[in-house]
């Protein structure tokens, strides 16, 4: 083999396998959610398939005549990683689910062989290569700094360009299928191995056929979400929008002012308690989504202007193209990170920010901290407010932390609740936490009182009586050198 086609085979199967660990997150984010956990598992399973895939191969280059190796190799391998596509859908819906077993299970099914035959590549292609025992160092430095070129090359593509730009499904599909195609022909052009090649051939075919089989269950895909809308049967104009595990947003299409989800029923109250009769209110929300509280305001706060810093710009479209919103003046949507976009809105003008950007298991930590809550704080009124939705579980370590963090930064906080979420510590309830904090006092009684005329039951703790801090207790304030929110958060338990 030549030193440039041994060269070229190192670079495209070390990228491979780096399009398939970037890819893999996005196919494992509708059933383990996006976290650091996620990544973390990704990450340790495919390096533990390079190792034992470089050590294999190795072996296996050893004992058989690595020139009839190297074709089926890049085959399987492909194959596999069109196969991994229908194991996590499939495997996926059982093992919902955002804990490390999990998250490892379900990595190490779908994607631990692929990265292993894949790198069992390199180590045939050296044995290849090692006609003189004098060159060994060369020979194995080159291919090995060329292997590692070609996996910082796939990683950029597809983090930048693929992505962005085209599903995932489809992506990995192209990848795989183009390496099966250069290993059945890599096969059929081995010395001796022809008489094998046509059930190599028909064999990675029908494997990677398999993953055809599988639409997945995005209905929308961007970079960031796998997205699906639902309609509510029991309200026709209903729509759910849901991103990767969560429930995220519900709209109704005929009437703005309807508000499903309780803690959004909760939020409206303290918006209520805060700007009475309707007042038209200066107000920012972090997240858009289905671009729920926007119209909320528009219907039920005439002359609120809002500004919506929505990461996703898919989320954007959609709410415009399947949910019903119509942008108007009253509304500007600015799409990018909302800790870089709040930073570039005017201080002090802002009579309410709305936080509604934490969406179960996936929690962007740097909105969590001291440091994002004091950039909040700078973009308020004097006597401006921040309402924030939450989700904690289990001991709620993450609800007791951002409690605390924002504690330090306002003079008053309330966080309202059912009260068995309140409980001890070791209490397994949780769920949403809607968090009210302002340099001025909350009215904590008249959201109670507009709580309880709704029905609802909601109980509430605050900095005014010191029921807050109890709940506290001694959890640290989150700051950006030191905020481990996906080891704090606890999700809701699969059933």
């Amino acid at each position: 083999m030549s030193s440039r086609a041994a060269a070229s085979l190192v670079f495209v199967t070390s990228a491979a396998v780096l399009v398939l660990e970037t890819l893999a997150g996005r196919l494992l984010a509708p059933y383990v959610g996006v976290t650091l956990e996620t990544f973390t598992g990704i990450i340790g399973t495919i390096l533990a398939g390079i190792s034992l895939g470089a050590w294999l191969g190795g072996r296996a280059a050893d004992r058989a005549d690595p020139g009839r190796l190297l074709g089926p190799l890049i085959a399987v391998g492909g194959a596999l990683s069109m196969l991994s596509i229908p194991i996590v859908d499939t495997l996926g819906a059982g093992l919902r689910g955002g804990d490390a077993v999990t998250i490892v299970t379900l990595t190490t099914l779908g994607f631990f062989a692929p990265a292993a035959v894949l790198s069992a590549v390199s180590p045939v292609i050296v044995k290849l290569r090692l006609d003189d025992l004098g060159e060994t160092g060369a020979i194995v430095g080159r291919l090995s700094a060329i292997g590692t070129a070609g996996a910082i090359v796939g990683t950029f593509v597809t983090g930048f360009v693929l992505v962005s730009n085209f599903p995932t499904r489809p992506t990995l599909r192209g990848v795989a299928g183009g390496l099966v195609v250069l290993g059945v022909v890599l096969a059929f052009r081995a010395p001796g191995s022809r008489s094998r090649s046509p059930q190599l051939a028909v064999a990675a075919v029908v494997l990677s056929g398999l993953s055809l089989l599988s639409t997945g269950p995005c209905e929308f895909e961007s970079p960031y979400f796998c997205a699906t809308i639902e309609v509510d049967e029991a309200r026709p104009s209903g729509r759910v929008l849901r991103l990767d595990t969560l429930r995220h947003s519900y709209v109704d299409l005929d009437d703005p002012s309807y508000l499903e989800f309780t803690y959004a029923q909760t939020l409206s109250d303290v918006i209520a308690a805060t700007y009475p009769d309707g007042e038209a209110i200066d107000a920012v929300h972090i997240g858009g989504g289905g671009f729920t509280f926007p119209r909320y305001l528009r219907a039920e706060h005439p002359g609120t202007v809002s500004t919506v810093l929505e990461l996703d710009p898919l989320l954007v479209q959609l709410s415009i193209d399947e949910l019903g919103f119509v942008p108007g003046g009253d509304v500007r949507i600015v799409t990018g990170d909302a800790r870089l976009t709040l930073a570039d809105l005017p201080d002090g003008e802002a009579d309410l920010v709305i936080g509604d950007a934490f969406g179960g298991v996936s929690v962007p930590w740097h909105l969590t901290t001291e440091e994002f809550i004091r950039l909040v704080k700078a973009k308020l009124r004097p006597d401006g407010t921040y309402a924030l939705n939450m989700i904690d579980y289990g001991p709620r370590d993450f609800a007791r932390a951002e409690l605390a963090t924002l504690a330090a930064v306002f003079e008053h906080v309330a966080a309202f609740t059912p009260a068995e979420r309140l409980g001890p510590r070791d209490d397994s309830e949780g769920g949403n936490f809607v968090i009210v904090a302002s340099d001025s006092p909350i009215d904590v009684a008249g959201i109670l009182a507009r709580n309880a005329a709704r029905g609802d039951d909601e109980a509430a703790i605050s900095t005014a009586d010191g029921s807050l801090r109890a709940f506290v207790g001694d959890a640290a304030v989150l700051i950006d050198d030191d905020a481990p929110v996906d080891q704090l958060l606890t999700p809701l338990p699969e059933a």
